[in-house]
């Protein structure tokens, strides 16, 4: 795992996947980043660590559309605009980053014996409650006996 540090783009996957982007027509753009988010939705049993890594920049990209998301910036993510990311993608995002962190991932796996691995899990985390804010806490109704 060539990995550096444990944001989104900080590995070498993830940057290849960046610098991709960056290589594509504007046109191929918005396919390729819900391509990864779909293999690794839909990546069956097991998860392998590349496709994990590619969703977890895909899903920081989506995020960084978001309204109340944290930028996607980062020396290396895409340095070319990244297309307008319809609605949709932030559900197929969410799907995704619960599989990275799910015990058949081979990310989860590597990060989970990484002395990092717990920062890497709320990076992970705090992009998914970007997109899927938690449900507040419901009240608690107290009964008079």
């Amino acid at each position: 795992m060539g990995t550096w540090d444990v944001g989104p783009f900080d590995n070498d996957t993830a940057a290849d996947f960046a610098g991709d982007l960056d290589d594509a027509a504007p046109a191929e753009r918005l396919p390729m980043i819900r391509g990864a988010l779909l293999r690794c939705a839909d990546s069956g049993e097991y998860l392998d660590a590349p496709d994990a890594e590619r969703a977890v920049a895909a899903a920081a990209l989506v995020v960084a559309q978001h309204p109340e998301g944290p930028p996607a910036c980062s020396v290396y993510g895409p340095s070319e605009a990244v297309p307008r990311l319809p609605g949709e993608l932030r559900l197929l995002a969410v799907e995704a980053l619960d599989r990275v962190v799910a015990p058949a991932s081979e990310l989860a796996e590597l990060w989970g014996d990484a002395p990092s691995g717990p920062r890497w899990r709320r990076g992970v985390a705090r992009l998914r409650d970007a997109l899927d804010p938690p449900v507040p806490p419901q009240e608690e109704v107290l009964f008079a006996v």
